[in-house]
């Protein structure tokens, strides 16, 4: 028997610089990636003394069909764009090529190793082995093709703020959890094992629902996690503590209903925002009824954490 012909993938490889990643991997994935994957890289001189500029290579797969030229173009005007818009930072690079049969699905396992995202709170690949300690709370992920792995800093901080909130404020008996945007649904399943008694994870990517429905079982918090393929704005049941991990646009776009659906007295934490974004987002989500409780950092990235007030008092 003839061997079956290998399946051809359009391989896009893109160096940039770090602040730029979070847009480049929504676009990527939006465009039709079926796989998007970042390394860290830190390019250094002849000298071999790393530069100043930290870069960050990230990678997508797209089937190869009659489209891929199409797609190259659509990706090199959005880079074009993106040099124009962040003139200081280094213009982001392309690399395409064909490739079969990659097997990219397990090659960039190799990156993901258990972590310690904050004080208890460890996260850890399904096909990875960690002994525990006593306090520590193990977070399992199989990320598939979904966002969310807690090697990014806009998710770590998430964590780090979660933990915060669930474990230091005793005055809430029932936390009431909403995460918008869930990917693996890590953050979600981090609210239930510290505790929450209802997490609704939404996600308007099918694939993520489906992976963040398996972590979920993995984790055993499928019976207090509630995960939907739906937009923030089909869910109208208020929350104590809201979670949005997205980027600095949507996060304005959905803004008014983030804080519609914000009980009083509720937590937001809000990520996935750039240095360059801060003031924009404090300057928005600071008014009507919320104030910020805390900021969080890593890097150029920035975690914003707001509670509401409680107008009856």
């Amino acid at each position: 028997m003839a061997e079956k012909e290998r399946e051809k993938w359009l391989k896009m490889e893109i160096s940039a610089p770090a602040e730029l990643m979070d847009a480049l991997g929504n676009f990527l994935t939006e465009t039709g990636a079926q796989g998007v994957f970042q390394e860290f890289l830190e390019p250094q001189t002849p000298g071999g003394f790393l530069e100043a500029q930290s870069y960050e290579i990230i990678k997508a797969y797209f089937p190869q069909d009659i489209r891929s030229e199409k797609r190259i173009a659509i990706v090199q005007k959005y880079l074009e764009s993106l040099s124009e818009i962040f003139a200081d930072l280094a213009a982001p690079s392309l690399q395409t090529e064909i490739i079969s049969d990659p097997d990219w699905g397990e090659q960039w396992k190799k990156f993901f190793k258990p972590i310690r995202v904050s004080s208890n709170i460890i996260v850890k690949p399904t096909w990875e082995r960690y002994a525990p300690s006593s306090r520590d709370i193990v977070i399992e992920i199989d990320p598939g093709m979904a966002f969310g792995t807690g090697q990014h800093a806009s998710t770590r901080m998430c964590i780090e703020a979660l933990e915060d909130i669930i474990m230091k404020d005793r005055s809430v008996k029932n936390w009431k959890v909403l995460d918008i945007g869930c990917g693996t649904g890590i953050l979600g399943i981090t609210a239930a094992k510290l505790g929450a008694e209802q997490v609704t994870c939404v996600d308007i990517d099918k694939k993520a629902i489906e992976i963040a429905r398996e972590n979920a079982a993995i984790n055993h918090v499928d019976d207090r996690v509630r995960i939907l393929n739906q937009d923030a704005a089909s869910i109208k049941e208020p929350r104590n503590l809201i979670i949005a991990n997205l980027t600095a646009t949507l996060l304005l776009k959905i803004r008014q209903n983030l804080i519609n659906l914000l009980l009083p007295e509720g937590y937001m934490i809000i990520s996935g925002i750039i240095e360059q974004d801060a003031k924009n987002i404090e300057e928005h989500f600071c008014a009507d009824t919320l104030t910020r409780n805390r900021i969080i950092t890593e890097k150029e990235w920035v975690c914003y954490v707001f509670k509401k007030s409680n107008p009856a008092v």
